[in-house]
């Protein structure tokens, strides 16, 4: 591969918070164990466009609070064939009453029709994700207002 740029597909990375105290996860059969809302952001989207857009399509959820970003990196998916993520994530803010819930996703996607389980869990999170998801779950208490 000497000479030839590996694309970068650009992904979105919600960190969806509630009281600032507790994180959206959600878990579904076929996935590789517990995650956050992300997905492909299309061409012409910006990253916040396509972090609204998947939040509705993965979670259901469309009345979102402050948005903040939190990084950006370029995570290695494989290495054969390569196969790179840029990778854009968002802290957002909601006041959501359900502690659990059942989503069927929505959109154009391949997850379209899949049933994504969530719950919330406590800050810090306990347990690792899926795909590196939690690479920045650190970050969260660093943007959490001050009561």
């Amino acid at each position: 591969m000497v000479g030839t740029e590996v694309p970068c597909v650009p992904k979105v990375c919600a960190y969806i918070t509630r009281n600032g105290r507790e994180l959206l996860t959600f878990e579904a059969d076929g996935h590789d164990g517990l995650q956050v809302p992300k997905g492909t952001i299309e061409p012409g989207e910006s990253p916040r466009e396509a972090l609204r857009r998947e939040v509705a399509e993965e979670s259901g959820l469309t009345e979102l609070g402050s948005i903040t970003r939190l990084a950006e990196d370029v995570w290695v998916r494989r290495l054969s064939p390569p196969k790179l993520y840029r990778r854009h994530f968002f802290r957002v803010s909601v006041e959501e009453d359900r502690d659990a819930w059942t989503h069927v996703v929505t959109g154009e996607g391949e997850e379209r029709g899949m049933e994504f389980e969530y719950a919330w869990r406590e800050l810090p999170a306990s347990r690792e994700f899926a795909l590196s998801l939690d690479d920045y779950v650190d970050r969260l208490e660093s943007t959490v207002p001050r009561q």
